[in-house]
């Protein structure tokens, strides 16, 4: 089978690899589509990415779905025909996973069986975000749904209380979801501090106020805007100094999420000295996919959720194409691009 491959920071190549072996309880998995994270696939690349294991060569993808067309012999909760999240190709010919979506084989694991009989959590809990999707889910606008259930469940520990007014700083696809989001948990009012080439889009997605982020006078419009101030300030790119231009906007008790991970050693300082003042504040990896699912298919089933605003879901860049999704994102031609993975 292909797969999008790293093999060295800078050097990306889609090449073949052993197919998996699913195990007793696993499945083997068609890959469908995936999509290009503008952050964290991008700097999996570059070798830019700030944590800790990452290891070359390595298979990219995190965002990506997959139908079940094997199953294991103790699985018990995936079907052949189902579509599954977030499965990928485990460690092959010395590639690790990171996470290995773009592949045309992959991998689920049933994890609840696993539960069930018994395993430690330790074996089977990192393995949750693998949920079965609704029958006529459209699998090329699912692969949104990993960076919606990740902001769902952000915003739901920060919190939003309802009738908030809410900023987000950054206008990449994870500002966007942050943005939808708090609008559908109760905010009244969402603003959005960005590049203004997506000013545009921010009113498609109900942002009411948007600022130039190279504006000098950027902090001072938004004031003007929303005079009260904002319940929530959310970080979503991570840029040192973001969020101190803005903390002046803040209401009394308002608390901040810093979600991006640009430069996120000496933003962790700046989080703790937020904290060491009394203000409440959230770091970067403060979510789990697994307990937002449920409550993002259910937005996503009352028409709450739609991938176009992200990207064409009827579009997509076939694997042994995979540069030139990149291109589009690096082109601003949408916010994150679409790879068919298979046929």
């Amino acid at each position: 089978m292909q797969a999008a491959i790293v093999e060295a920071p800078g050097r990306l190549v889609v090449r073949d690899l052993p197919s998996p072996v699913a195990g007793p309880y696993e499945a083997l998995t068609e890959q469908l589509f995936g999509s290009v994270c503008a952050a964290t696939d991008r700097h999996l690349i570059a070798g830019e990415l700030p944590i800790p294991g990452i290891r070359y060569p390595l298979i990219l993808g995190h965002e990506s779905i997959g139908r079940v067309v094997e199953v294991g012999a103790k699985v018990r909760n995936l079907r052949i025909g189902d579509l599954v999240t977030r499965t990928g190709a485990p460690e092959l010919d010395g590639c690790q996973p990171f996470w290995g979506g773009f592949a045309e084989q992959g991998l689920a694991r049933d994890f609840v069986a696993m539960r069930d009989d018994g395993l430690p959590e330790s074996e089977w809990g990192a393995f949750a975000i693998n949920r079965t999707l609704p029958p006529g889910t459209d699998p090329a606008a699912a692969t949104m749904l990993i960076t919606w259930r990740e902001t769902c469940s952000y915003l739901g520990r920060l919190g939003v209380p309802q009738g908030a007014a809410v900023l987000v700083l950054g206008s990449g696809g994870n500002g966007f979801s942050l943005a939808v989001l708090a609008r559908i948990l109760g905010a009244e009012r969402v603003a959005m501090l960005g590049n203004p080439h997506w000013a545009g889009q921010a009113a498609r997605a109900g942002v009411a106020d948007f600022a130039d982020y190279r504006d000098a006078g950027a902090a001072d419009a938004l004031r003007a805007a929303v005079p009260g101030g904002f319940d929530l300030v959310i970080d979503a790119v991570g840029h040192r100094g973001g969020l101190e231009r803005v903390m002046p906007l803040l209401k009394p008790g308002g608390a901040v999420g810093l979600y991006g991970i640009e430069d996120l050693g000496e933003r962790l300082g700046y989080l703790k000295a937020l904290t060491a003042q009394g203000i409440r504040a959230h770091g970067p990896g403060d979510y789990s996919e697994a307990e937002a699912h449920d409550a993002v298919i259910a937005m996503l089933e009352a028409g709450r959720l739609d991938a176009g605003l992200w990207f064409d879901p009827r579009t997509a860049v076939p694997l042994a194409e995979f540069p030139a999704a990149l291109a589009l994102i690096s082109g601003r031609h949408s916010l994150k691009a679409l790879v068919r993975l298979h046929g």
